[in-house]
């Protein structure tokens, strides 16, 4: 089979090898439009079971990135000068250019070798391929060619995804309120030395502080001085650290003739919960196995593949759009005390019940009613 995979991110580098791991037969062009090593943002993170998806089926691949993870156990908010830690709730997290390379030398194992600054558009995408598979994030040309019966929705709350050299002991959230608005940040360590620093703001304080006139630069800035005591006077980094809206984006038809989307082609999920780049690497993993299953008919595969894999991405889809939900008011939910914001926060996806909460996290839920008790 001739398949041509766009997209040269996590999703398309993995489906890329592991169509070659099964099948030598399948002559597997892997097309990216941007340079090899240009990459956004800074770290991703994943749920504390990071890559356990992976150890049954791949160990090789689960065993070469997993060392290379930050782990930690707790979270932790910053709201109204105290600090709320939260026992349980764990994350991992590693460097998004660190997690392509080693999905590239993964890659390299069973020869194939991606094509960099190779663009293809409109019909072109299709010519000469049995299979085309749209694993070019939410702009992409795959989706842009055919009728998949796309809807995006852009959230109101600007964000820019900054860095910054300082490791933080946990994944924490930091709510700021100043005279002219109010400030989140999500900030976790990636490597032992660099953290992401996602700053996000409310309309109203993103239009009085000014950020729509701003360059990269004078944003991380202004950010920095905003956030000083967390920062503790680092200054943030930039890698195309652009203002921007969340895009909600949907697919009615996740393939249509010989084309498949995965990915943040496919859907985004909201970066509140710290399952984009599961989900990418998990579409890769469920298509791989319908083409495994269908052989070469290639539309009985799509439709298995989306059949299996849709179930389990809506609901995950609608704990993410219920965090970010959450995210768009957080000014309001700033009012609350700290241990209150705090449960607010927790319970915010819907995924986690008080019963399973008290589980989880003992320390918080019984801090949590002990301060309860003390308010009321």
């Amino acid at each position: 089979m001739r398949i041509r995979i766009v997209g040269g991110g996590p999703a398309g580098l993995y489906l890329a090898y592991l169509l070659a791991r099964r099948s030598a037969g399948h002559a597997i062009e892997l097309v990216e439009q941007n340079r090899k090593g240009a990459t956004f943002g800074f770290g991703v993170v994943f749920s504390d079971q990071a890559l356990g998806f992976l150890k049954d089926d791949d160990p090789e691949t689960h065993d070469l990135i997993a060392p290379e993870m930050e782990r930690w156990r707790d979270l932790t908010l910053n709201h109204a000068g105290e600090t709320v830690r939260v026992d349980g709730i764990g994350f991992a997290a590693i460097g998004r250019r660190r997690l392509l390379e080693l999905l590239e030398r993964r890659l390299e194992t069973v020869g194939v070798v991606p094509r960099y600054e190779a663009r293809f558009e409109g019909e072109a995408l299709f010519d000469g391929a049995d299979l085309i598979v749209g694993a070019d994030g939410v702009n992409s040309s795959v989706r842009a060619a055919r009728d998949f019966g796309t809807t995006v929705e852009e959230l109101a709350n600007r964000f820019a995804w900054f860095g910054v050299d300082r490791p933080f002991d946990a994944l924490t959230q930091t709510f700021i309120r100043t005279a002219r608005g109010t400030f989140n940040a999500h900030h976790y360590r990636f490597s032992p030395t660099h953290s992401t620093f996602i700053v996000e703001a409310d309309p109203t304080t993103f239009a009085a502080y000014g950020f729509e006139e701003m360059g990269e630069d004078r944003s991380a800035a202004l950010c920095g001085e905003i956030f000083a005591e967390v920062l503790q006077g680092r200054p943030l980094l930039c890698n195309k650290s652009h203002w921007r809206r969340f895009p909600k984006l949907k697919n009615a038809r996740w393939s249509v003739g010989n084309a498949v989307l995965i990915g943040d082609a496919l859907r985004t999920a909201h970066f509140s919960i710290g399952s984009g780049t599961r989900l990418a690497l998990e579409d890769a993993i469920a298509l791989d196995a319908a083409l495994a299953e269908a052989g070469e008919d290639v539309a009985a595969a799509l439709a298995l593949f989306e059949a299996r894999r849709r179930p389990a991405v809506e609901k995950l889809v609608a704990a993410a759009d219920a965090s970010a939900a959450w995210y768009e008011d957080f000014p309001a939910h700033m009012e609350l005390a700290p241990y209150a914001f705090a449960w607010s926060y927790i319970c915010r996806s819907g995924r986690v019940d008080p019963d399973r909460l008290a589980k989880l996290a003992p320390g918080f839920v019984s801090a949590y009613r002990a301060h309860a008790g003390a308010e009321a």
